[in-house]
């Protein structure tokens, strides 16, 4: 008999299972309940549930058993780990599979980038399923280490690994039905959105185009808005984004198959201690969400969504990823499952290494002076999201930074060139002293750096320089570093030598004082395709006008 023919027999009752997992409560999430019974698993494939004879019996008393949890949307180069650690410290927490959109490294080094993140699926302890970047750059001025045309995206569609196309930042040129953009959109059948704030007939004309979903929603009002005109809705938890208590009303019996969770960006430190999508599901639950819907959005609707009919469900055929908790209002994982055996704390897998790409020499100190006075464009923070507010101060060079008012200074050094470096101001960091700089500054990439002197801002630069990519924080005579030695994005350590790092850095910018988790706002403020202002190599962004605009107001 072929395989086919004896997992047949075997779910027939005609031949062994070779594992059953005795006495559980199962979740069924096409009707969002859990059922006792026995779950009989043979080659890594469920059979079904039910009284069956198998080779091995795993007492499940008391116990619940959850399909592979899904993360709808995340770019693993935010978690500051190579696609291996990342794999390896997520399957700890439940997760079995993860939509990834590789944009970071594309921005960086084009299709070579691609092609590390496909090489490493092989050796990941989950599955990576990558959706092709859609914006690189992501706006024609924002260029930073590669430009990704459709012919250049052409040659990974449909290869294994390969889902559809992503994020589809570049709304303008979607609205104004650009013919480079439209032929991305041709490569692929499933295609991921990105429209924060758009409303209306624009979004209509949107969708319209062929977007099928959206992780940049921010209000309830927003949200149903792109639900009721057949976007699916990923509600988005990670590391600064964070909109699972405003959004989780959206989801509902009749609107949960519509509905999925996303990390987006996630620190490996969060990813560690506090857990991936188990956090996000606890999360939901505790914003008010039941249980059994939380679980729904994790496992089935993504699954749906994608074309992923091989998982998502402990159902007859499909993938036996599965975890272990023993209560579905705390959801704690105690232990994972992949293909029906137990996942265990595997040892780090080796990196490739990855060719420098910063090649830029440190800022003199008078490319980072600013000149002149008036009424000043401010980057105003939003704690807790990754949008900015667009504020206006009266104040002149002399007086910044301006402790009084909290407004500091950002720098922006393009990686890939020696061009003067782009400056701005912002309010919201609260630094008292020090400044922090690091190599990753979404989506070009370049050198991003803030902080209350001139000479911080320069040391913390020339550090990144000098060690081709990294997170450095200063503060007096402290000097704190985590390499990121591939692309300037992600360390080659193994995740626990990662996070003992970024508690380093975490003791230092405490010292500094000012808002947590400075480096994920700091990686946002040159994001020129998220409202409302931003800062780049070039100088000051108006992300709604969508141009560069003076620091000073004429």
């Amino acid at each position: 008999m072929n395989e086919k023919q004896q997992l047949i027999a075997a779910a027939r009752g005609l031949a062994p299972a070779d594992t059953v997992f005795s006495g559980a409560a199962i979740f069924n999430p096409f009707t969002c309940t859990f059922e006792q019974g026995d779950l009989a698993v043979k080659d890594g494939i469920v059979l079904g549930c039910g009284s069956y004879e198998s080779l091995a019996t795993i007492d499940c008393s008391g116990k619940y058993l959850i399909p592979g949890l899904i993360d709808a949307h995340v770019h693993i180069e935010s978690s500051l780990l190579t696609p291996q650690e990342y794999a390896r410290l997520v399957s700890l927490h439940g997760t079995g599979t993860v939509i990834a959109d590789p944009h970071e490294i594309a921005n960086v080094a084009g299709e070579r980038g691609i092609e590390y993140m496909l090489a490493a699926r092989d050796s990941a302890a989950i599955d990576i399923l990558y959706m092709l970047p859609s914006c690189v750059p992501a706006t024609p001025a924002d260029v930073g280490g590669a430009i990704l045309d459709a012919g250049s995206l052409r040659q990974f569609a449909g290869r294994e690994g390969i889902l559809g196309l992503g994020e589809m930042m570049n709304f303008p040129g979607v609205l104004a039905a650009d013919p480079g953009v439209f032929e991305k959109l041709a490569l692929a059948g499933i295609r991921d959105g990105h429209a924060p704030m758009l409303s209306g007939k624009d979004l209509n004309a949107y969708i319209l185009a062929g977007l099928q979903s959206d992780h940049e929603c921010t209000t309830l009002a927003e949200a149903e808005e792109k639900l009721k005109k057949g976007m699916h809705i990923f509600i988005r938890e990670g590391s600064t984004e964070k909109n699972i208590e405003a959004l989780i009303p959206l989801v509902t019996p009749q609107t949960v198959s519509h509905c999925s969770f996303a990390t987006d960006d996630c620190h490996a430190d969060l990813l560690m201690e506090d857990g991936h999508i188990d956090r996000c599901i606890r999360s939901a639950i505790a914003a008010g969400l039941s249980p059994e819907l939380a679980i729904r959005m994790a496992t089935l609707s993504p699954a749906e969504h994608f074309g992923l009919h091989d998982r998502g469900a402990l159902s007859p055929g499909r993938r036996a990823d599965f975890c272990m908790i023993d209560d579905p209002e705390k959801f704690v994982v105690q232990q994972v499952f992949r293909n029906g055996a137990a996942v265990t704390a595997a040892a780090p897998v080796p990196a490739a290494t990855f060719p420098p790409s910063i090649r830029c020499r440190p800022p003199q100190p008078d490319a980072v002076q600013i000149s002149g006075s008036g009424r000043a464009r401010v980057i105003g923070l939003v704690p807790g999201q990754i949008v900015t507010e667009s504020l206006t101060y009266e104040c002149s060079a002399a007086g910044i930074p301006d402790m009084a008012r909290d407004i500091q200074k950002v720098v922006v050094c393009n990686r890939y060139h020696d061009t003067p470096p782009g400056l701005g101001l912002v309010h919201g960091f609260g630094f008292r002293d020090g400044a922090i700089a690091c190599s990753i500054s979404h989506d070009a990439h370049n050198i991003v750096a803030t902080g209350t002197n001139d000479a911080a801002i320069l040391q913390a630069v020339h550090e990144v320089i000098r060690s081709q990519g990294g997170m450095v924080a200063v503060c007096g005579d402290e000097k704190t570093l985590l390499p990121l030695d591939c692309a300037g994005l992600m360390s080659t350590l193994p995740y626990p030598e990662v996070v003992e790092r970024l508690k380093s850095l975490h003791k230092t910018t405490d010292r500094i004082g000012g808002i947590d988790n400075p480096f994920m706002y700091l990686s946002f403020l040159a994001l020129t395709v998220i409202p409302a202002l931003r800062v780049t190599d070039r100088g000051v962004f108006d992300g709604v006008a969508f141009r560069d605009v003076p620091l000073f107001e004429p």
